[in-house]
Order: structure tokens, then C-alpha cells, then sequence
């Protein structure tokens, strides 16, 4: 096999000051320099990086970020330092802490017949945001498609992510997930919670396919893993991730139960339990006249899979809502579903899990 690497260029006017520099300070280690009796060039290499330092070099000095998982004690605790050659260094943590937005509430609908744009995403597939706002930064609610069946260009890789719910709303997925055995296909009405950085690999989808992914807080990693292959020799189905378990629930075996509103019944897909309260997703349907309530969560977040009904709210517009629609009531805001269809089917996601409801 042929070998072959690659080097970024910087420059530089006098190389001698540079090297302390870039050996002493920043703990890079000299491979290459020449010529020997006045070098001009010195090629270096750490942090999985490697550098040509070279004087006369017409490049623009640039910047070079290294992550670290001790950036206090890397160089004497300086977080930014500019080089003898003007090279800009900033160190970093090499995994920083999770932030998660306090949440800006607001009452939010999110109609289909608005023709809220798709955009194409990672992996070729279609997203249609439906929460704009994003709660400032809180959470992401994307309604996504797959218009194409057949193998999707996807890698094993991971979210740095809170929660995050795949629900099925049409067609059927084939994933791999990490310690969970083979490819486990997601059919409409199913859903999988993806704990916080389990690897994973879309493989495959039907035409047409649909579903809902919530994303806690908005703004998450994804990053490739090259190194792990799916699926994984061993099976753990208990095993955490941050405290969440991995979870595959079927509709088609749910039982319904009352549902924290009134008039309403509901399937627990499990997910509460599995996250130890830190989220609940529950599929819900009417059984009759449904009162005022408002609820003492966090976020609630709606989605309407089939059916009709109208969502009014204490000194708000009341909207007519079909399949695609989709809502977010804040706290504290009195509101209530009013001549819901027989058919009428709600995707409700909730944080934290099963909000205390209070009748009004």
C-alpha cells in the first residue's frame, strides 16, 4: 500500500524563534529540519496534527485549536497564546460539559399547511423543523422523510445530546444499535430512545418513511466513530448510558390507560421508566369531552399523527389542527383539546416525564 500523509503549512521569518515555541509550550515534537547549517524549514507533530513550518511561506498564519482534557495545566493555564510566527492557539476542553439551555417557553403551533420548509440534512434525509424557536436553544423537534427508499449513506456514529426520541410516524427504518444485537426495524407507531452517545447506523428505509426526532438541547454533536463496527458481539440490554437505557417500544403491543387529561387515554412507550423521569412519550386518543387543564413541566410537546381536533388557549387564537401539526404548551397556560375526531392520535413528548396536570 502506498504511504502517504498530509502536513499543514504555516509560515514563519525566523524559524528559531518559533521552535521552543512549538516544542516547549505547545509539547509538539520536532521530526524534520533543514537545511542544517541555516534551516528555513521544520516539520513537527502532536496532538494528531503535523506541521511544516516553513520561512517565507505565503500562507496567512492561521489558527490551530487543541483539545485537551486538562486545559488548565496544558501551558500554565493561558487558554489563547499567539505564536512567534503570529499562529493563533486557543486550547480548549476536549469534551466539554453539556449545556443545557434554561428553557424559553412559549405557546408555539406548527401547522403542515403553512408549508414550514423541508431542508435536505445529514444523510440525504428531509427535515422539516417544528419548533422555530427551539425554545431558545432548550430543544428540537424535526419532522423528518426519507422520499427514496433502499440503503441510506449513513456511518456508525453518536449524538453528544441530553434525550433524543425517534418515533415512526410512517413506513419502517432498519437501525443498528450498539450492544442491542442485529438490525432492529422501527415500524409506524414504534419508537426508539437513543441514550446519550450510544453508537448507531441507519441502514436502511422504506419509501416514504416518517418520522419524529426530538433533540434535547438543540444544538447537539454527532460525531463519526471510524473505530466501532455494528453490530456489536455482545447483547446488554440493561446496560446505561448516562443513566438512560436503550428503548425499543412497539405500538402494536401497548395497552392505553387514562391519560393525564382527562377525556383522553394513552400508551406508555416506557420511555419515563428507562430514563429515570427525565422524560416521558406517551401516544394519545379521546374517549370523551376533554376540560381545561395546564401542566407544571417544563416542555410539552405535541405532534398530531392522525385525526382532527381544536387547540384553544386561555387568551390565545384557537387553531384547527390535522395530521403534521404540530404544538408546544408552556407552563401554566390554560388550555384545551375541543372536537377531536374519532381517529384523533397525539405524539406527546414531555420533560420532564408525566408532568403534574392540574384541571381548571
Amino acid at each position: 500500500m502506498t504511504q502517504m500523509r498530509a502536513e499543514i503549512r504555516l509560515p514563519t521569518a525566523e524559524l528559531r524563534e518559533d521552535l521552543p515555541f512549538f516544542t516547549k509550550v505547545l509539547k509538539m515534537q520536532l521530526d524534520m529540519i533543514y537545511p542544517a547549517d541555516n534551516p528555513e524549514v521544520a516539520v513537527l507533530s502532536g496532538h494528531g496534527l503535523r506541521l511544516r513550518i516553513q520561512k517565507g511561506a505565503t500562507e496567512a498564519p492561521g489558527t490551530l485549536r487543541i483539545l485537551t482534557e486538562d486545559p488548565d495545566g496544558f501551558a500554565d493555564g493561558q487558554r489563547s497564546l499567539i505564536a512567534p510566527n503570529g499562529t493563533r492557539v486557543e486550547i480548549d476542553e476536549l469534551n466539554p460539559p453539556l449545556v443545557l439551555p434554561a428553557t424559553e417557553h412559549a405557546f408555539v403551533v406548527r401547522r403542515l399547511a403553512d408549508q414550514a420548509p423541508w431542508v435536505i440534512g445529514r444523510a440525504g434525509m428531509h427535515y422539516r423543523d417544528l419548533v422555530p424557536s427551539r425554545l431558545g436553544g432548550a430543544m428540537i423537534a424535526s419532522h423528518i422523510r426519507i422520499p427514496d427508499g433502499g440503503p441510506v449513506p449513513d456511518m456508525v456514529h453518536f449524538h453528544k445530546v441530553g434525550f433524543q426520541l425517534i418515533f415512526c410516524i410512517k413506513g419502517w427504518v432498519d437501525v443498528v444499535y450498539e450492544d442491542q444485537g442485529p438490525k432492529i426495524r422501527l415500524t409506524a407507531g414504534d419508537c426508539f430512545i437513543q441514550p446519550p452517545e450510544i453508537r448507531h447506523r441507519v441502514l436502511e428505509a422504506s419509501d416514504g418513511i416518517e418520522v419524529i426526532e426530538i433533540g434535547v438541547p438543540a444544538d447537539h454533536v454527532t460525531e463519526i466513530d471510524h473505530a466501532m463496527t455494528l453490530p456489536t458481539p455482545h447483547l446488554r440490554p440493561e446496560r446505561e448510558w448516562q443513566g438512560q437505557r436503550f428503548v425499543h417500544n412497539q405500538g402494536a403491543k401497548g395497552a392505553f390507560a387514562p391519560f393525564r387529561i382527562p377525556g383522553f387515554e394513552a400508551r406508555d412507550t416506557t420511555i419515563n421508566a428507562n430514563t429515570k423521569g427525565l422524560a416521558s412519550v406517551m401516544v394519545a386518543r379521546p374517549t370523551g369531552p376533554a376540560p381545561w387543564t395546564l401542566h407544571e413541566g417544563d416542555i410539552l410537546f405535541t405532534f398530531v399523527m392522525s385525526g382532527q381536533m381544536t387547540l384553544e388557549g386561555e387568551g390565545k387564537d384557537a387553531f384547527r389542527l390535522s395530521p403534521g401539526d404540530a404544538f408546544v404548551i408552556p407552563p401554566g397556560l390554560a388550555t384545551r383539546y375541543s372536537d377531536a375526531t374519532e381517529d384523533l392520535e397525539l405524539l406527546e413528548v414531555s420533560l420532564p416525564g408525566n408532568p403534574v396536570t392540574i384541571k381548571v
